[in-house]
């Protein structure tokens, strides 16, 4: 989906007054992305974390943009210690739908697990999935959420426990739910074309 692609995409979106939804996982590891901080001078920081430790929370998210584009939401699901495939994203795409009016064009990228739920999702006439170009992750806005929740909130935050790291993953997710703004920040910071009112 290059930028003519995208142009047709937007112009079915509101032709049909439908909404865009941008997909996308990721997952969060015990093992904290460092980011430079503060410290006393002559006091190097330290974080203990447990080495060698392999559980995760996997995320989904999806980025919704109201017909009108006036509007931008967050929806997500995480899922500790398990990977994202096909049944998790096409559960979540039909969770999506049952709280969406009307149609809806969805933008993901080409993922196998995207692909196999695409075949699995039933042809309604409400939603329409378009898929990214390979290699192009920048544009889809939903990189950038990660990359804000992982570079911010939980940089330098070692968790020991599966439970903690989801509760955690999970307070932040809901906190960026009620930040419209950077939401929309998210989507402006793409190369997209996108105009939000």
């Amino acid at each position: 989906m290059g930028q003519g692609s995208l142009a047709r995409a937007k112009k079915k979106a509101r032709r049909l007054g439908a909404h865009l939804i941008f997909l996308d996982e990721s997952g969060f590891l015990m093992a904290p992305l460092l980011r430079r901080s503060w410290a006393p001078r002559g006091a190097t920081p330290v974080i203990r974390e447990r080495a060698r430790h392999r559980q995760k929370v996997s995320a989904i998210a999806a980025l919704l943009v109201g017909p009108r584009r006036s509007r931008v939401a967050l929806r997500f699901g995480l899922y500790p210690d398990r990977d994202i495939r096909w049944p998790q994203v096409l559960g979540f795409v039909r969770g999506l739908l049952r709280q969406l009016p009307g149609p809806a064009i969805l933008i993901w990228d080409r993922l196998n697990a995207h692909r196999s739920a695409r075949r699995r999702l039933e042809p309604t006439g409400r939603l329409h999935p378009e898929f990214l170009p390979p290699y192009a992750p920048e544009l889809n806005p939903v990189e950038n959420l990660w990359s804000y929740l992982k570079m911010n909130p939980m940089a330098n935050l070692p968790i020991a426990e599966l439970r903690a790291l989801h509760a955690t993953a999970h307070r932040h997710a809901r906190s960026l739910q009620r930040r419209e703004g950077l939401l929309r920040a998210f989507i402006a910071h793409s190369p997209l074309s996108l105009r939000l009112y």
